[in-house]
């Protein structure tokens, strides 16, 4: 019973990464009194700004750095397929002992994998804002671009965050 709650568990908050997505592919910057998406999707994060930091060439390396950060990691890709894959066998193997262990190391592999890419992904953000700050420190129009405060609802409970990024609305 208790593996099945940490599946549940563990489960739920894999899922939360979804619930991110939707804020990174609606952000917004303004531009001269306009809206303008940052990400055209979720491959070419920060594209929608290229146009104006390719003026800056400290802003254009600082955005070019984020791209590249940004893009998929075969490492990530595997151990989370492997930690999946020992989650499964766990499911299926009969003997009590060794299921206990192929669950728990599936269970670790994927949350480690989980974590350590969200740190990344969290910590290239600050190279997406330095990028605008450079941007605005030399160059007009100015960009208004605050990645914390931009979200859908402005009225929204600031929340606890764990990682995450994700804003718990009521």
């Amino acid at each position: 019973m208790r593996y099945f709650l940490f599946v549940i568990i563990l489960s739920i908050v894999l899922s939360s990464q979804n619930v991110s997505a939707v804020e990174t592919c609606s952000r917004i910057a303004i531009i001269n009194y306009q809206e303008v998406l940052v990400d055209s999707n979720a491959s070419e994060k920060g594209e929608g700004l290229r146009y104006h930091l390719e003026k800056d060439p400290v802003a254009k390396k600082y955005l070019d750095n984020y791209q590249e950060n940004s893009a998929i990691r075969w490492p990530n890709a595997i151990l989370g397929t492997a930690g999946t894959g020992l989650l499964l066998f766990g499911f299926f193997t009969t003997n009590s002992q060794d299921r206990q262990v192929y669950l728990i190391s599936g269970a670790a592999a994927i949350l480690i994998n989980f974590l350590v890419a969200r740190t990344l992904e969290v910590s290239n953000e600050v190279n997406l804002t330095r990028a605008v700050e450079e941007y605005n420190k030399r160059n007009l129009p100015k960009i208004y671009f605050n990645p914390d405060n931009n979200l859908q609802g402005s009225t929204s409970f600031p929340g606890f965050k764990i990682g995450l990024a994700k804003d718990w609305s009521f």
